[in-house]
């Protein structure tokens, strides 16, 4: 007899990332991952290169001098901050630790894909609250919190959808659940948000213990390859993830890129102001052909499509392939007639929008 999964293991759908090849093409366009598509900052190449003369030794295993680093850049407690292999462990740890089976844990309905998948493998239950024009929704959200709600956990900004909550809404959504809920902020996408009413949580934690905020240097910082995130907890929660993640969950060549990366400001303001502009002008060039582009704050667009056969966006996804284009289908999150794309290089983009434009006029 093969051994049995424990129940509700089998009910998680595997994460599937975006695609990164097409057969036949040795270097596709690929928008379908919201990289950075200048990659990582030189300082932090060659401070991974630097560290790799020592892959024989452990790393820190507290990760001290990048939770200092992170703490000088953002102005917070490094006491309070916790690194993990991507914001996708940090999130899992979270739920781990603060719901099991019988409980729920409450996420938007378009919400990135982990969050279920970090409740089931907890042995929790996730629950969807519907949103309003794609943008989380506070009413929904708490008009679904039970007795058994544990951890309440939203993207904010959000992907897909690229729309974000203001600072009041996050804070009425705290105060409106009840005290012993966790609520998590994923604020991977942060850096790239202009927005004046935007607040990313980080001030929330400070004034409450059960609120933490999730940050990545996968997105802005180009370091998606070594996987490295962070959260900024309550000293409680911290303690409880230092408790859950693995001794050397971090490696000395990441700690080292990520330390870097923080220090290039340049090279993150570069990035920052050619997404901003970009973003702006690939959405009017959509927009001209007769496309719908939602409104976004990210290093993406939510790009809809017509229904009708031929025209929809899964033929838009397929057509793109032949022109060598790689962009992200939506259905997995209950968007079929979406594509996600990533702001990539001008050059990526114009080739996007010709290849659109060939698309919708054919």
């Amino acid at each position: 007899m093969a051994p049995q999964p424990r129940p509700g293991i089998m009910d998680i759908a595997p994460y599937v990332g975006g695609e990164a090849r097409i057969p036949g093409i040795a270097k596709p366009i690929r928008l379908a991952l919201n990289e950075n598509p200048f990659g990582a900052s030189p300082a932090a190449v060659a401070a991974f290169h630097q560290a790799a003369a020592e892959l024989n030794r452990y790393p820190d295993g507290t990760a001290a001098a990048l939770r200092t680093a992170i703490g000088q850049a953002h102005g917070l407690d490094p006491q309070r901050i916790v690194c993990g292999a991507g914001s996708d462990e940090v999130l899992t740890l979270l739920v781990r630790g603060y719901a099991g089976p019988g409980d729920e844990v409450l996420v938007s309905r378009h919400g990135f894909l982990v969050y279920p998948i970090a409740a089931r493998s907890a042995g929790a239950t996730p629950i969807e609250a519907p949103e309003r024009d794609l943008t989380v929704s506070v009413d929904n959200l708490l008009a679904r919190v039970s007795e058994r709600t544990r951890v309440v956990v939203i993207a904010n900004p959000s992907n897909p959808t690229g729309s974000y909550l203001p600072h009041d809404e996050v804070e009425r959504l705290r105060a409106g659940l009840p005290e012993q809920v966790l609520l998590i902020l994923d604020a991977a996408y942060a850096e790239y948000v202009m927005e004046p009413d935007y607040d990313p949580g980080a001030a929330l934690v400070e004034r409450h213990d059960c609120v933490v905020m999730t940050r990545t240097f996968s997105k802005l910082y180009g370091l998606a390859s070594l996987r490295l995130g962070w959260a900024y907890c309550p000293p409680a929660v911290a303690d409880v993830l230092n408790r859950l993640r693995g001794p050397f969950n971090v490696p000395g060549p990441t700690q080292a890129a990520g330390v870097a990366a923080l220090a290039d400001t340049e090279f993150k303001e570069g990035c920052r102001a050619h997404n901003s502009r970009a973003r702006e002008c690939f959405t009017q060039a959509l927009r001209s052909i007769g496309l719908l582009v939602h409104p976004s704050v990210c290093n993406f667009v939510l790009v809809e499509f017509p229904r009708d056969p031929g025209r929809e966006a899964a033929a838009a996804l397929a057509f793109l392939k032949t022109r060598g284009i790689l962009v992200r289908g939506m259905g997995t999150y209950h968007l079929p007639h979406c594509l996600r794309i990533t702001v990539g290089r001008d050059e990526e983009l114009r080739a996007t929008h010709s290849a659109l434009a060939e698309f919708v006029k054919s």
